[in-house]
């Protein structure tokens, strides 16, 4: 007998009723995904999350009661396992960094298709990082040329790019010619190495150290 895949269960995080009700409409029609809930502000969302165990958050950034990045932070503190995708109207770089910083897995501009987000929603649960068009504009424009870092070989640092760009293994095995296992190892290297347990903190270290064109 074969066994269905299993739901990616998700909890869906705005302030406006309006919004969910699109956002959960929307993401129904998609064969894997499951809504388990929505909240209207963090600290609701953390309740539920506690309760509702989802595999991902989808959650606005500008919230009453407790914002998206503070909620962020105490997600990363409390339920680690949990997947964090913001969703948000704000494209300026410090803030979508700050955003990073605090543990996000991606963030999704809200002027995005319906078939972007659900792209943007399994590239997280499948353990990538997503940024959207506009986010990554802002985030990747205005920085000098890549310089190399001497602790990390030459393909550990093209591995490095494509994963600051949001890219999943896949796509990077594909981009450099290489196997998945061998971006797995690589992406490996590279947290030991730097000392960097999550993508987002790899994200964080390229945008620091110039590596992105």
């Amino acid at each position: 007998m074969t066994v269905s895949p299993s739901l990616l269960r998700v909890l869906l995080v705005d302030d406006h009723t309006l919004v969910l009700d699109g956002l959960q409409a929307r993401l129904e029609l998609e064969a894997n995904i499951e809504i388990i809930g929505t909240a209207s502000n963090g600290l609701e969302a953390l309740e539920k999350a506690k309760a509702l165990k989802p595999d991902l958050v989808v959650m606005d950034v500008s919230m009453p009661v407790l914002n998206g990045l503070e909620a962020t932070k105490r997600f990363k503190a409390e339920q680690p396992n949990v997947k964090i995708l913001m969703l948000s109207m704000h494209h300026d770089k410090e803030y979508i960094l700050s955003l990073i910083q605090s543990g996000a897995n991606g963030y999704v501009l809200k002027d995005v298709s319906s078939e972007e987000l659900v792209q943007a929603i399994n590239t997280v649960h499948q353990g990538g990082t997503y940024f959207s068009s506009g986010a990554s504009d802002s985030l990747f424009s205005q920085v000098p040329a890549p310089k190399q870092c001497e602790e990390l070989t030459k393909r550990e640092v093209a591995v490095l790019k494509e994963v600051a760009v949001g890219l999943s293994n896949k796509e990077i095995a594909q981009s450099l010619s290489i196997s998945v296992r061998t971006v797995e190892t690589h992406r490996q290297n590279l947290k030991n190495k730097l000392n960097i347990p999550t993508s987002a903190g790899l994200i964080k270290y390229a945008l620091e150290h110039q590596l992105i064109d």
